[in-house]
């Protein structure tokens, strides 16, 4: 049998749209020509791929563990025919996913959809929120761009520091931390809200209050920034983060940020991607192009670094 290898574009669409008009809309092809395409699929395959559940359609089994092979097939397809391609961007077309911390979402998302509209009008971007868990969506294809505070171990995938940020202390406008010079002990003996998107009510601040022999108490941990400064506005709980991805969310809330009376290292900021990615034009474009949205946010004491990539 000879198996068209467009299918496999077809396939890719469907699982990840899961529907077959957002496969045809996202190749820009008919719906009963994406339907068509479907039987073909189903055909070569001799699985049904997508079965209805109601109004919707969910994957099969088979289709569910062959879906990142799949993707990653279309990917490394797509490099191999374009690496000797000059790139236009006016004409290019692509969907990236970019996986930020919600600050950095929130902070640039509207800079960086602004900049690739108006540079690459064909490209979406997804910017989806930050799993509770580690996983391995970027070695799976499953995401080009991901930020990360710390430098990859994995050997295939690369990494970018963007900038390096400071911590500060956030409260709500009158709060006692407000009144005289704040001091390790007066910090400490607050009551703190961590950000975690695992929960965790412990972390490197603890460590290092713990050299000066102190302890703080931790009330809660919330899921995002944008959370954790909303209940510190309403409440007496101090939240600890970096100063320049959360500066725009606490001016517009009114919060008052004070310097972190204890000697902590600065935050860096990595931009990671998977080595297949390393001479893909329209990836590089991208990256480039979020390394400098990025950087807008850094003073220039924090936005000087250098390239690293590894």
């Amino acid at each position: 049998m000879q198996l068209d290898l467009n299918l496999l574009t077809a396939l890719d669409a469907l699982l990840e749209e899961g529907s077959v008009a957002g496969a045809a809309a996202r190749l820009h092809v008919t719906a009963p020509a994406m339907s068509r395409s479907l039987g073909r699929i189903r055909k070569a395959t001799g699985d049904q791929i997508l079965v209805r559940t109601g109004r919707s359609m969910v994957p099969t089994t088979r289709a569910l563990a062959m879906r990142a092979e799949v993707h990653a097939l279309v990917q490394q397809a797509h490099q191999l025919l374009s690496a000797q391609r000059d790139l236009d961007l006016a004409a290019l077309e692509r969907v990236f996913t970019v996986r930020w911390h919600d600050a950095l979402t929130a902070a640039c998302g509207t800079a960086l959809i602004t900049a690739v509209h108006r540079q690459a009008p064909g490209v979406q971007l997804r910017l989806p929120a930050e799993p509770g868990s580690d996983t391995p969506d970027l070695r799976r294809g499953e995401v080009d761009l991901e930020s990360s505070s710390s430098r990859p171990t994995l050997p295939d995938i690369r990494h970018r520091l963007v900038g390096s940020d400071q911590l500060v202390v956030a409260v709500r406008p009158g709060h006692p931390l407000t009144e005289g010079p704040l001091s390790p002990e007066r910090y400490a003996a607050a009551e703190h809200l961590t950000v975690s998107r695992r929960g965790r009510l412990r972390d490197q601040i603890d460590d290092a209050l713990s050299e000066h022999g102190y302890e703080r108490r931790v009330i809660a941990a919330g899921p995002t920034a944008a959370f954790a400064l909303q209940l510190a506005l309403g409440t007496d709980l101090v939240v600890t983060l970096p100063d320049a991805v959360t500066r725009a969310a606490r001016d517009q809330l009114g919060l008052v940020t004070l310097p972190l009376p204890l000697q902590m290292p600065d935050v860096p900021l990595h931009l990671l991607w998977h080595q297949r990615y390393d001479d893909d034009r329209a990836h590089v474009w991208l990256r480039d192009l979020v390394t400098e949205t990025v950087r807008t946010l850094f003073a220039p004491s924090h936005g000087g670094a250098d390239d690293v990539e590894q």
